[in-house]
């Protein structure tokens, strides 16, 4: 049996069940993960979870965390030897601010550029709430990888924030988002790294669709 087990809705479709996943494994957690399937009754247990989807939900020993950010919060305490966060004490305030925008903003984005890790989609039109969105996004990007010498946002290794931007960047993807050529390399680099493939691949492998819920999940 592993010692911990992670609760996720879909790889296909859910940008919170990934960050959270991806969290979990640079801990090194030896991981179970939980698929609740898109159908009716799997909607009403994930309701009885909460009042709200708490997936991806994290059960840890007797240790049950739920949100991604409290996720990131629980791994960085009980596994620092991960580094899960920059060295640096002004890098790691930088990696919050920015994990923390993603975590609470760019509703436009979420709303219009959902994660379908399947779907590839060409002359995609952008309104202007998205295009804001990504205009935000290329700039905390550009400004981390300039500061830190990437090739991820703080420097040599992933840290949370890349875990929680690694969702835009297979939108980015699916609906042929044109980039700068420094933030292109970074998308590229998020969708190569071995842990974003495995992820993938297990994708591909879920039912062709799923019903869909009432917010990005």
């Amino acid at each position: 049996m592993a010692e911990a087990t992670l609760t996720i809705s879909s790889r296909n479709y859910s940008s919170w069940s990934l960050r959270g996943w991806l969290l979990c494994r640079m801990a090194g957690l030896d991981l179970d993960v939980e698929v609740l399937s898109g159908d009716p009754a799997s909607r009403a247990e994930l309701l009885h979870l909460s009042p709200s989807f708490l997936v991806p939900r994290l059960t840890h020993g007797a240790v049950r965390v739920w949100d991604v950010l409290a996720i990131a919060q629980y791994l960085t305490e009980v596994r620092p030897q991960a580094g899960l966060l920059p060295d640096d004490l002004a890098a790691r305030s930088w990696s919050r601010s920015i994990s923390g925008e993603m975590h609470g903003g760019f509703i436009n984005l979420r709303s219009a550029l959902p994660m379908n890790l399947r779907a590839r989609y060409t002359d995609f039109k952008l309104w202007g709430g998205a295009q804001a969105d990504i205009a935000r996004v290329v700039e905390i990007w550009q400004e981390a990888l300039e500061a830190h010498g990437g090739p991820y946002l703080f420097g040599a290794r992933p840290v949370v924030a890349d875990a929680m931007y690694a969702p835009v960047c297979t939108r980015f993807v699916t609906y042929g988002v044109d980039l700068p050529p420094a933030c292109a390399a970074y998308r590229d680099r998020i969708m190569d790294w071995d842990l974003m493939r495995d992820w993938i691949a297990a994708a591909a492998e879920e039912p062709e669709e799923i019903e869909e819920l009432d917010m990005e999940f």
